[in-house]
């Protein structure tokens, strides 16, 4: 890989190859690339090798599937500055992190969480309320910090609008000098911004690979403390967490697996992890550094040609995570109209949400403009 700077000629030229198969069947302009990542070609083969030793190995495929989950932790971990790589425990969706982690505290629990968490956590969240297991208060972002609680739950990077949470390590430390644990879902972040946990001081992160390492769905994670992943155990468990699972011996009590492997669950999905690696590799191939570097360039040229079209759109700058919003009542029907022209956006409350990517061409942002501009005038 050339070394610099990314810029368009070098993408074309050493990147578009390896999604050939996207680029050759998907005929509009994705910018819901901080929705759905599209995968690389290799993807596919990674998991037809998994089938293909489902096929001639049966039970023996295990060896392959596990060391597809293993690479998989190892490949996260680097990205997400995870000290060692048991601690990135692999789940089917953020989430199944967080009831694992909701599991491993005592009692009923005060939990703290942003106003501003994706349905996949803040869901879970309301219903873990109702039915009387925690205590749950939530606040805006910004007043997230000096709490009382004994879980505190924030996005690094905000689903709706894209702002990226401002002093996100005093934040974490404040919170934890009240006797909080800090969860951050970093869905928005892994891939897209650098990230390094353990300076974070984190005690617990959930991400996954559906959206800026493409993935796909059910390639996600939770990410365990080192000192609580050797220490802390969670009722959201299964027998892949037993110290030998494949002894099938029942002592009692339970006797967990070391570090990280003691918050696996029961038999786990052994796709996800393969389908997962291809787009991990090439994102660390690129540098997250330079992939947002990238990306900062694209949100201001897209940007610059939504203003010239009349268009006032948010997040050009470092302020914001991976993405442009534009602001409008009708947000859902402007993603409508977008699609009925070839253009692939998607819609959070009042805000439009557009992400570009290294497989969109300047000429893409350029027509995407134009059809946003559009639309706008008809609705």
């Amino acid at each position: 890989m050339t070394q610099g700077p990314l810029d368009e000629e070098i993408l074309r030229r050493e990147v578009w190859p390896r999604f050939a198969r996207t680029r050759a069947q998907y005929r509009g302009i994705y910018l819901a690339n901080h929705s759905l990542g599209r995968p690389p070609d290799r993807m596919a083969d990674d998991v037809r090798a998994a089938l293909d030793a489902w096929y001639r190995d049966m039970d023996g495929a295990w060896e392959a599937w596990f060391a597809a989950r293993e690479r998989f932790r190892a490949l996260t971990a680097k990205l997400v500055g995870a000290p060692r790589a048991d601690t990135i425990v692999p789940r089917a969706s953020a989430g199944q992190g967080l009831r694992a982690v909701l599991g491993a505290l005592e009692g009923t629990p005060r939990v703290v969480a942003s106003d501003g968490e994706f349905d996949s956590l803040d869901f879970v969240l309301r219903v873990w309320r109702e039915r009387g297991r925690i205590r749950l208060e939530l606040r805006p972002w910004r007043e997230i910090g000096r709490v009382h609680a004994d879980l505190v739950v924030l996005s690094s990077v905000q689903y709706r609008t894209g702002e990226v949470v401002d002093d996100l390590a005093g934040r974490v430390r404040e919170a934890q000098r009240a006797g909080a644990l800090v969860l951050l879902d970093v869905y928005h972040h892994a891939g897209a911004l650098p990230l390094d946990l353990a300076a974070l001081g984190a005690d617990f992160a959930v991400g996954g690979s559906y959206k800026y390492t493409r993935g796909g769905p059910g390639a996600a994670w939770l990410y365990v403390r080192p000192e609580l992943a050797d220490t802390m155990r969670t009722l959201d468990t299964g027998w892949f967490a037993k110290e030998a699972p494949f002894a099938y011996e029942r002592p009692d009590p339970p006797r967990f697996a070391a570090g990280g492997d003691a918050w696996l669950e029961s038999t786990p999905a052994v796709l996800a992890p393969a389908q997962a690696l291809a787009g991990l590799e090439l994102t660390l191939e690129l540098g997250v550094v330079r992939l947002r570097e990238y990306n900062l360039r694209q949100k201001r040229a897209l940007a610059e040609l939504l203003a010239a079209e009349g268009v006032a759109a948010e997040g050009a700058g470092e302020a914001h995570g991976a993405f442009l919003t534009v602001r409008h009542p009708q947000a859902a029907r402007l993603a409508e109209a977008l699609a009925a022209q070839g253009v692939a956006t998607d819609a959070r409350g009042d805000r439009l949400r557009l992400g570009p990517d290294i497989l969109n061409p300047h000429s893409e942002l350029a027509a995407a403009a134009r059809a946003l501009g559009a639309a706008l005038r008809q609705l």
